[in-house]
């Protein structure tokens, strides 16, 4: 369950062989899915017939020489009568000559494609060289449909939020708050909230790749993006065309294995912060190692105890405090930037720097409103809660694991020391994302049982040795899982993800869906700080 990506300073935001996947531009039949390759197939062809029209962005959020669009797909690809959403599109033109599109995917799941490229645009320009650069709102985020839970935080006001350590002393009552939770989030989000998950994105991006033109998908994903990827790659494999991958994703672990190792693998990324920070007299920390990592989990448990007033609305609490630390986490090119914002707050009780960084340079909330008739919503009525509102429901969509209460309730007190030695300041704000799905609907077991062993054509996966959100071991897991048309790229540096920190992974990208020159399997990247050639050797 990585983190939202988010870039630097704000791209870090946080399936079987199929048959033929069918793709007729024009007036042809619609792609038929690997998970669909039996029985009759519900008629698709108005949606692939479809042609993206762009036009000047209407948010003034929006970068002006962006040009904005949708694309409308199924609610329910079984049914496909039975309603449909409109999907946000937004796209910077090629500047040479056009290969078709590239579709990028920030991560999260949950974040804004469509904001994120207006946002973090010109860090993607080398690829305009050959593609307009497109970036999407999935099912369910930003402008496209938004899930909400209604209370402006995706989580119950009364012990099992986000904002509240899960009470391992009264479980009864915790299970009933996570159902009050899943019902409050089920009336507040729509009939999307049934068809949400990375199964029905992916079908959505082989519509959009139609409307687009393109007879291939080229696509570049980070961290919840190659998931996405994968799982295209699996129901779509005929289509795949050019695909880069970039922190991955697992595809077999548990949203409590991940959760796990997500923990362990913040709080080594904190320890390295904790390290350089107090060798600098600005540390808010102290000098002394040792003092400092205590007086870490002090602050955390002390804002949980007695929050403290903040500007955007509502208390800051200790486990507001833990997401703001984890996406500050995320490149060591944020740390001044924390080591700042963590100062202002411990000596001024100034919570705007933490909040900003914990919400990518935008902490701004947005409104309340609501499209559940499946239009297009402003980017002023996309609910403050979204983000988290969408993670949880796409990660609960894409989990099969349902534990019944009574086992729930049995595991609970293990489960939160587990989580506890993992990280003592991050164990409980990832275990409590874990039981965010108790409640809701049993996921698909897809991802787990059939993205596996994909005919497509070659898709580069990189993965970071320093990575906080996306272990290293994951790359290596998935690429054996994907089969022989994987091929990894090994970044040996820090951070989540490379091609916004590695000039050596962003060229290896670039190479790859420009020109189609793929690296060595198995060849590196050096460290941020030793930008060498890369290496041929293996691992």
């Amino acid at each position: 369950m990585p983190a939202v990506p988010r870039t630097r300073p704000a791209l870090r935001r946080c399936a079987g062989t199929g048959a033929l996947a069918l793709a007729l531009l024009g007036g042809g039949l619609p792609a038929t899915t690997a998970a669909e390759s039996d029985g009759e197939q519900p008629d698709l062809t108005l949606f692939y017939r479809q042609k993206v029209r762009w036009a000047a962005c209407k948010d003034v959020e929006l970068p002006k020489d962006m040009q904005c669009a949708r694309v409308t797909v199924p609610l329910d690809y079984a049914r496909p009568a039975a309603g449909t959403l409109d999907l946000a599109l937004a796209r910077y033109r090629a500047t040479g000559k056009s290969q078709g599109s590239v579709l990028l995917n920030f991560g999260g799941p949950g974040g804004s494609g469509v904001s994120q490229l207006g946002q973090d645009g010109k860090e993607f320009m080398s690829l305009t060289n050959g593609y307009d650069v497109v970036g999407f709102d999935p099912r369910g985020v930003g402008r496209s449909s938004p899930v909400s839970c209604g209370d402006g935080t995706g989580s119950p006001s009364d012990g099992a939020s986000d904002d509240e350590p899960p009470d391992v002393a009264r479980p009864q009552a915790l299970m009933k708050e996570l159902k009050q939770l899943t019902l409050r989030c089920t009336r507040n989000s729509g009939p999307v909230l049934s068809h949400i998950g990375t199964v029905n994105a992916s079908r959505d991006l082989d519509v959009i790749r139609q409307a687009l033109g393109d007879r291939k998908l080229n696509y570049l994903g980070f961290s919840y993006g190659t998931r996405l990827g994968a799982v295209y790659a699996a129901q779509f494999p005929y289509n795949v065309g050019r695909m880069a991958l970039d922190g991955v994703d697992t595809l077999t672990e548990s949203l409590a294995e991940q959760g796990v190792a997500g923990a362990r693998g913040q709080q080594t990324a904190l320890d390295d912060f904790l390290d350089w920070c107090v060798t600098d007299r600005g540390c808010p920390f102290g000098q002394d190692r040792r003092k400092a990592g205590e007086a870490v989990v002090k602050l955390v448990r002390s804002l949980d105890e007695d929050p403290v007033p903040s500007d955007f609305g509502g208390p800051f609490t200790g486990q507001d405090l833990v997401d703001a630390i984890g996406q500050g986490l995320y490149g060591k090119d944020l740390w001044p930037l924390m080591e700042r914002a963590l100062a202002s707050l411990i000596e001024d009780g100034d919570t705007r720097g933490v909040q900003n960084l914990a919400s990518g340079g935008s902490a701004l909330p947005h409104g309340h409103g609501h499209a559940h008739d499946g239009g297009l919503v402003d980017s002023a009525a996309v609910p403050v809660d979204n983000l988290s509102a969408a993670l949880m429901a796409i990660n609960c969509a894409d989990d099969p694991d349902r534990p019944s209460a009574l086992r729930l309730t049995r595991d609970l007190a293990r489960l939160n020391q587990e989580y506890q030695q993992a990280s003592p300041v991050f164990g409980r704000f990832r275990l409590t994302q874990v039981l965010l799905c108790y409640g809701r609907p049993r996921g698909t077991d897809f991802i787990r049982n059939e993205v596996k062993d994909v005919p497509s054509a070659p898709m580069l996966l990189v993965g970071t040795r320093g990575d906080p959100a996306t272990p290293y071991s994951w790359t290596v897991e998935t690429a054996k899982r994907l089969g022989p048309s994987a091929v990894v790229l090994d970044n040996r540096g820090d951070g989540h993800t490379g091609y916004t920190s590695s000039r050596c992974v962003r060229g290896k990208i670039d190479d790859f869906l420009l020109y189609g020159t793929l690296p060595p399997d198995g060849s590196s990247c050096p460290a941020d700080d030793d930008r060498g050639s890369v290496t041929d050797s293996p691992g």
